[in-house]
């Protein structure tokens, strides 16, 4: 039997989970292709992991299921979770190396979330202004 990876990756409030098992270098996203994505920036982003080692690539299938968020927030956590799904089906120093140079995010989650509103004000800065006169 073939040895199957499970990752995940986190944007904003998107979670992608990856699959990736031995195959023939299909991915798919929400059981659609990646070929077929759109808008066309995110496709480019979703495919990053993939230009950048494109011989490995080629060898696995990748199946991702991602929920919650925007789109451009779920394809960069649906790029995290290929690129985590890529180098864990390896165990590839060199890749991990190659992917964190190229950007870091590829394989660490980005954790920034938005700010909670505070009182007086209609979101987390502003407030309501001040009339001394």
């Amino acid at each position: 039997m073939s040895e199957i990876v499970n990752t995940s990756g986190k944007r904003k409030t998107a979670v992608a989970r990856a699959v990736a098992r031995e195959g023939t270098g299909m991915v798919r996203i929400n059981s659609v292709p990646l070929g077929i994505i759109t808008p066309e920036l995110a496709r480019l982003k979703m495919a990053e992991p993939l230009t950048l080692v494109p011989e490995m690539a080629a060898k696995i299938d990748i199946d991702v299921s991602v929920a919650g968020g925007g789109v451009m927030g779920q394809a960069e956590a649906t790029r995290t979770a290929i690129a985590k799904a890529i180098v864990e089906y390896f165990k590839n120093d060199e890749m991990e190396l190659a992917f964190k140079h190229f950007d870091r995010s590829l394989l660490i989650s980005d954790i920034r979330r938005k700010l909670p509103k505070k009182p007086l004000g209609r979101g987390a800065r502003k407030k309501r202004q001040k009339s001394y006169r």
